[in-house]
């Protein structure tokens, strides 16, 4: 029986849009700063929890559902001497944006970002807990989850939508995205932070600061972020760890492990497990 203080991980090949994570005990993980690529949403289950999200910091507790948009900055940690439980499930985006465009909920077939952090609902709570449920139960199919999770997403969005305007103010071009794509497109090169800045104009100070100030993690992290993303994709695929490490630039596969678990609350081996398989 896995310990109640490691998390279990729920993936189904039938279903390869969506990835749940459920973690009974909590009260010793710590997650440094990251992101995802899909768009995320949890379940606080049991204690309090402080939740930040780009620049906003939240205080959340039982009964809180908490939302991360792809490739936002967050970290959720306990409050010290909290009991913290929690549900997390990760969806492709661009399933995502398909179901809501096939249901009438969204008139684009394009993925456009949730606009809040947070959401008190105990009927839209209540449903997203059940379906989790649903999903780690092994006597419902492939078929009957996805239905289920379809229903509650449809069910979750109409809400979401309906409380939210969507701003009509373009932002500004901002050049620092030019430099998040490239760390995306070449996070397996170990290009210097100095040549990065200068290829882009900008100072190696200015850059740092600039960077972090506005994806809250410096350069050398987002790289390092957007290498766990990979190596995670490979783990779910069932490559040895070693060997993932090796692919995704850790020589040494301690180091791989530790930045791993900083970012996932999980070791590499947790994660390549699911309660599916």
């Amino acid at each position: 029986m896995t310990p109640s203080t490691h998390p279990v991980f729920w993936r189904d090949p039938a279903l390869p849009y969506v990835e749940l994570r459920q973690v009974l005990d909590g009260r010793e993980v710590s997650y440094a700063p990251h992101s995802h690529q899909e768009w995320s949403i949890g379940a606080i289950l049991e204690g309090q929890s402080e939740f930040r999200c780009a620049d906003r910091l939240h205080c959340v507790e039982r009964g809180a559902l908490v939302m991360m948009n792809p490739d936002v900055v967050h970290a959720c940690n306990p409050r010290q001497d909290s009991p913290w439980a929690y549900y997390m499930m990760h969806l492709d985006k661009d399933w995502l944006a398909s179901l809501l465009f096939a249901h009438g909920i969204r008139e684009a077939q394009t993925w456009r970002d949730t606009l809040g952090d947070t959401l008190l609902s105990a009927q839209a709570y209540q449903a997203f807990v059940e379906v989790c449920e649903c999903l780690m139960a092994a006597h419902f199919s492939s078929i009957e989850k996805g239905q289920r999770l379809e229903a509650v997403l449809v069910d979750l969005f109409t809400e979401l939508d309906a409380n939210n305007i969507e701003s009509s103010t373009a932002l500004p071009v901002n050049n620092l995205y030019q430099v998040a794509d490239y760390l995306n497109q070449y996070c397996l090169h170990d290009t210097s932070i100095d040549q990065i800045s200068a290829e882009f104009g900008y100072s190696t100070g200015y850059l740092v600061r600039a960077f972090k100030r506005h994806f809250n993690m410096t350069p050398h992290a987002y790289r390092l972020n957007r290498r766990i993303q990979l190596g995670q994709q490979a783990l779910k695929q069932g490559q040895a760890i070693v060997d993932v490490a090796q692919t995704i630039g850790f020589s040494d596969q301690a180091h791989f492990q530790r930045v791993f678990k900083q970012r996932v609350a999980a070791t590499p081996d947790q994660y390549r497990r699911s309660v599916s398989s």
